[in-house]
C-alpha cells in the first residue's frame, strides 16, 4: 500500500492489486472501512480501480502524517466480510437502436455482426460496477462480451443525453447526465441513473451487478 498526497487536501491510497475482481474487492473493502470509521477531518472517500482517494479538511485532520497513520490502521482492520460482500443486482431496461442508439450499426459492422446480434450479446452479459467516475453516478461496467469490444469514437460528441447506453473499449456504461462523451451509443434507458433529489443520488455503487433487458419503443415511452 502506498499513500501519496494529492494537492493539500487529499491523499491517494494505492493498493498493490490488479484490476480483476479480487483486486477491486480490496479497494471496495478499504473504502468501506474508511467510511465506517472515518478519521477526524475526512470529508469524502472515493474508490477507483486500484486506489482510494481520501479527501480531508486541512483544519480538522490534525496533520498529514497523522492521517496517513490512521488510514493504515483502518486498512489493517479491513473485515473479511467486506472482502466477501456481494453488491446488489440491478436490472436496467434499454431501448436499443433508434434515436438513442445512433452507433449501434457501426458497432455491429466493426464486430461483423448484425445489430440484433449485438443487442443479444449486450443484453445477455453479466456486468460488474468496477468504479464510479467521469460524471456523478457514471458506472464503469466490466464484463462486456469480447466480440463487441469497440474503440471509443475518434471525435467525442459535445452532448450525450442522460440515460444513453454506450460502449467504450472493453467497458459499457450509462450516461447519468447530459455530458460530452466519446463512447459508441447503442441505446437508451428510461431509468434515472442520477437524481440529486434522492437520498442516494446515484443508482449504482461499486460492486453492484448489472443486467440489461431489451425493451421496445412503446415500453420506453410508457416507462417515461
Amino acid at each position: 500500500m502506498t499513500l501519496t498526497p494529492l494537492g493539500d487536501s487529499a491523499v491517494v491510497v494505492a493498493l498493490d492489486s490488479g484490476l480483476d475482481e479480487t483486486g477491486l474487492r480490496r479497494v471496495w473493502a478499504l473504502a468501506a472501512a474508511l467510511e465506517r470509521d472515518r478519521p477526524a477531518g475526512v470529508v469524502d472517500v472515493v474508490p477507483a480501480f486500484a486506489n482510494v482517494t481520501v479527501f480531508y479538511d486541512v483544519a480538522q485532520v490534525g496533520g498529514y502524517e497523522r492521517l496517513c497513520r490512521e488510514i493504515a490502521t483502518r486498512a489493517e482492520r479491513v473485515e473479511t466480510a467486506d472482502l466477501r460482500r456481494e453488491g446488489r443486482v440491478i436490472e436496467i431496461p434499454v431501448c436499443y437502436g433508434g434515436e438513442g442508439g445512433a452507433d449501434l450499426a457501426d458497432v455491429a459492422a466493426q464486430a461483423g455482426l448484425s445489430s440484433e446480434e449485438v443487442v443479444a450479446l449486450h443484453a445477455g452479459g453479466d456486468y460488474l460496477v468496477q468504479a464510479i467516475g467521469f460524471a456523478p453516478g457514471f458506472a464503469y461496467l466490466g464484463g462486456l462480451p469480447e466480440k463487441i469490444h469497440t474503440p471509443r469514437r475518434p471525435t467525442p460528441r459535445t452532448a450525450v443525453p442522460a440515460g444513453t447506453v454506450g460502449i467504450g473499449g472493453a467497458q459499457t456504461g450509462v450516461y447519468p447526465l447530459m455530458t460530452p462523451g466519446g463512447w459508441n451509443l447503442i441505446g437508451r434507458t428510461p431509468l434515472r441513473l442520477f437524481d440529486g433529489g434522492r437520498h442516494e443520488p446515484a443508482l449504482l455503487r461499486a460492486g453492484d451487478r448489472v443486467t440489461f433487458r431489451a425493451i421496445n419503443a412503446e415500453e420506453f415511452a410508457a416507462w417515461r
